[in-house]
């Protein structure tokens, strides 16, 4: 016995059947696979976000070590600085200028002995030292004022150029003796 319904009278049967359902399960797939790649794409999102936090931690993190290594550097810089120029000072001896000392006040004479006095008295010269430590000399006046503020070496070479009273007196009677 045939059943009413065959294959070929009603084409539209099971193979329609088969067909819905592939097509009902291509849209699950579908659905499901557009579900994935939301959440893949929502994921790789929050991913970044936590990428570029994390990046942006680790930047200020450095820049807070460069900062303190930077201010590290300047204070032991600033320390050898400090301990240089203690050792440099130290190293260099300090000669200080003695001050010029005053004559005590003597009693008022008459003034022709006095001017005589002023013009016989020699310029004195004082022992100073410059800041970088060469030796100066200070030349004053008749009267104890600064006339002029020399090195030691450069006066010391016009002292030996020079020739002394006593050295003009001995060459002036070898002259003698020769002629």
């Amino acid at each position: 016995m045939q059943s009413e319904q065959t294959w070929g009278d009603n084409p539209s049967g099971p193979m329609d059947a088969i067909v819905e359902k592939a097509q009902e399960m291509g849209q699950a797939v579908a659905d499901t696979a557009q579900q994935i790649g939301q959440a893949a794409a929502q994921k790789a999102v929050e991913v970044k976000a936590a990428v570029v936090k994390r990046a942006t931690a680790a930047k200020k993190a450095a820049v807070k070590r460069v900062k303190a290594a930077k201010k590290a550097v300047k204070k032991a810089v600033a320390g050898a600085k400090k301990a240089a120029k203690k050792a440099v000072k130290k190293a260099k001896p300090t000669k200080k200028a003695k001050p010029a000392k005053k004559a005590p006040a003597k009693k008022a004479k008459p003034a022709k002995k006095s001017a005589k006095k002023a013009t016989r008295k020699k310029g004195r010269r004082t022992t100073l030292y410059s800041s970088k430590g060469k030796k100066l000399y200070a030349v004053r006046d008749a009267k104890g004022h600064f006339k002029d503020i020399q090195t030691y070496k450069r006066a010391h070479g016009m002292d030996m150029k020079r020739k002394s009273t006593a050295e003009k007196a001995t060459a002036a009677k070898k002259k003698a003796k020769k002629k």
